[in-house]
């Protein structure tokens, strides 16, 4: 269990709660996503591979015998494996609000880190399907001149992703206005 890192530290609950001691003054601040969105990763990857699994074991063992059954264990085995996947992935989303651009940094074995400039961003939405709106749960998806970078947070906190998305558009505004 992680009692602390780094790349947490000055953070409350995904908000940065001021300078940590140490930093340079132009060093990102880094914001995690809230732990609600491993939650409800967590929840889809149970009940669809504990589904998976009942059904295989059912079906395989009424009509092609018990011994076939044991092919059940492979969605089991998915799901044992789909498990800590998850919150590394979880752990490894993070973005960091700077003074011209946006940071979004991603990935376990591909580390990605997308620099978004506040003058490119076109459009700025907050999304909300339904089992993310029963998690109480929004993304905000970025919109760009060049399609390739087009960006997204997911799994904020409804208000956060409001707040980020008046931030980013009233940024994006101040900046494209030079142009």
């Amino acid at each position: 269990m992680e009692t602390g890192t780094s790349e947490n530290a000055g953070q409350t609950a995904g908000r940065p709660t001021g300078r940590a001691a140490g930093r340079p003054a132009d060093e990102p601040v880094w914001i995690a996503l809230p732990p609600g969105l491993l939650r409800m990763r967590r929840l889809l990857l149970v009940v669809w591979l504990g589904l998976l699994t009942l059904a295989t074991g059912l079906l395989l063992g009424l009509f092609a015998g018990p011994a076939w059954a044991a092919f059940a264990l492979l969605p089991l085995a998915a799901l044992l494996w789909g498990w800590p996947v998850l919150g590394r992935n979880w752990r490894s989303w993070r973005y960091a609000e700077r003074a011209d651009d946006l940071l979004i940094s991603r990935g376990v074995l591909w580390h990605e880190e997308t620099v978004v400039p506040y003058g490119r961003m076109q459009l700025v939405e907050v999304t909300s399907g339904p089992v993310e709106r029963h998690f109480g749960l929004a993304s905000v998806q970025l919109h760009t001149a060049a399609a390739a970078t087009d960006a997204r947070i997911p799994g904020l906190v409804p208000a956060e992703a409001e707040r980020l998305r008046d931030r980013l558009t009233e940024l994006g505004e101040a900046r494209s206005a030079g142009l």
